[in-house]
């Protein structure tokens, strides 16, 4: 549907726009279907044309959405633009682009600045604006506003403005939109309210901060809980192999206790766009605001960068004690996207330990169900699609991602060796992290 047809249908029928999504990847689409299913009336926009056009003609690019659930979108009332002048006829936007590091280690908040200057373009009286871009605490307030100012009109007085931390788990079976808590923080009391009643539609319950920079502040809190505890177990899974003590039956008997712990596992790395990249940003504002680093987080960091190489150094390991070398070895590794049964790669640590394997001399290969073709830094590699075959042929087989399907397969029979860096693998004499 063109941007033409839709101001004609809204024309027609007589009803606004309740909503635009800014940016419809793995958070903005996810919105949209459930503002979509809560009965409101939805555009999304997005300046990559592909997108568009894909979404347009019901084809999803995230997880969470088939194509199935976009043609069910595109049966209601939902159009994908990338026309800005969308915004004009919305009610409320809801800005949801990405925010990598910059090269100083900060958010780069280009997409973010894009995104509220074409708003400001298009601001009327009345509209509701909410960041839901991760960023550092003090961003809508000290960038989002004054562009949005920009148009003459004052944020708590002509419009409403908002931050709520997006909390989307790609792949999360359990915990979707509906059924998972939303932070709101206002410019003003009265913002935080209007932004409450627009998610009060679309999910279970609505909890509100004091202020923009506490929603703020909140979701690098989540991140970084998760990010330091990460790094407390590989440290942990180091020095327990050097002292011959199983970790993973550790966590298992501490996780008995009913009070006062959490589990986390060990891994090769962490990834996606959370873990590995909000608590930087927390960092990086605290070191530029106040001077002094935020320690927990940069050692966390360092412990968790180090993953990659400590694998490797363990498959050098394990081929040695079979007389082997890494250096022209044959090495299957197993999943490569950042989380079990998704195809979302972004900041896996599987790039990285397949790139120091081949500086290293292995021949690698890999399998991964949710992905054909896979570039870490040497062209694109075709996936093994006879597993089985390659399993019985390759030196080591490295588990990077537990995916259903290795948890199903007879790994431990098939492999001629095999190292599981995610504690799927119950047999005893497969070697883990």
């Amino acid at each position: 549907m063109s941007l033409l047809t839709l101001e004609h249908q809204l024309d027609e029928t007589h009803f606004s726009l309740d909503l635009v999504v800014v940016g419809l990847g793995y958070v903005g689409l996810p919105l949209v279907q459930g503002a979509v299913e809560a009965g409101l009336a939805v555009a999304g926009l997005d300046r990559d044309p592909r997108v568009v056009n894909g979404l347009n003609s019901g084809r999803s690019h995230v997880d969470d959405l088939d194509d199935e659930d976009v043609r069910g979108l595109r049966e209601r009332d939902f159009v994908a633009t990338a026309d800005p002048a969308i915004l004009s006829l919305a009610e409320r936007i809801v800005v949801c682009v990405p925010t990598p590091l910059s090269a100083d280690g900060g958010p780069d908040l280009t997409a973010v600045r894009s995104a509220i200057t074409a708003v400001s373009e298009h601001l009327r009286p009345g509209m509701l604006v909410v960041l839901e871009s991760t960023t550092y605490p003090g961003t809508t307030d000290e960038v989002v506003r004054p562009l949005l100012e920009r148009s003459g009109l004052v944020a708590g007085r002509d419009f409403n403005l908002a931050f709520s931390p997006e909390r989307i788990d790609p792949g999360n079976r359990e915990f979707g939109l509906r059924n998972t808590p939303k932070v709101v923080g206002g410019h003003t009391p009265a913002c935080a309210d209007r932004a409450a009643r627009l998610y009060g539609k679309l999910v279970d319950h609505v909890v509100i901060a004091k202020g923009t920079r506490e929603a703020e502040m909140a979701k690098l809190l989540e991140n970084t809980y998760r990010h330091v505890n990460i790094a407390l177990v590989n440290e942990m899974a180091k020095f327990s192999h050097e002292l011959g003590i199983d970790l993973w039956d550790v966590i298992r008997c501490a996780r008995s206790k009913p009070f006062g712990f959490e589990a986390f596992y060990p891994g090769p790395g962490v990834g996606g766009h959370c873990i590995p990249i909000d608590p930087n940003y927390l960092s990086h504002s605290v070191r530029s605001r106040l001077g002094y680093p935020f320690r927990f987080v940069e050692l966390a960091q360092e412990i968790n960068a180090s993953m990659p190489a400590y694998v490797v150094r363990r498959v050098q390991d394990l081929l040695n004690r079979e007389r082997k070398s890494l250096n022209g070895a044959r090495v299957l590794l197993l999943g490569v996207t950042y989380k079990a049964d998704i195809a979302d790669q972004r900041e896996s640590p599987a790039p990285q330990v397949a790139r120091l394997m081949r500086i290293s001399g292995a021949d690698v290969h890999f399998h991964d169900p949710y992905i054909r073709d896979w570039d870490y830094g040497f062209g694109p590699q075709p996936r093994v699609d006879d597993l089985d075959a390659v399993l019985a042929e390759a030196d080591i087989t490295v588990l990077l991602q537990g995916h259903e399907r290795y948890v199903t397969a007879d790994l431990p029979r098939a492999a001629r060796l095999l190292f599981d860096t995610r504690g799927i693998i119950s047999d005893a004499g497969t070697a883990r992290l």
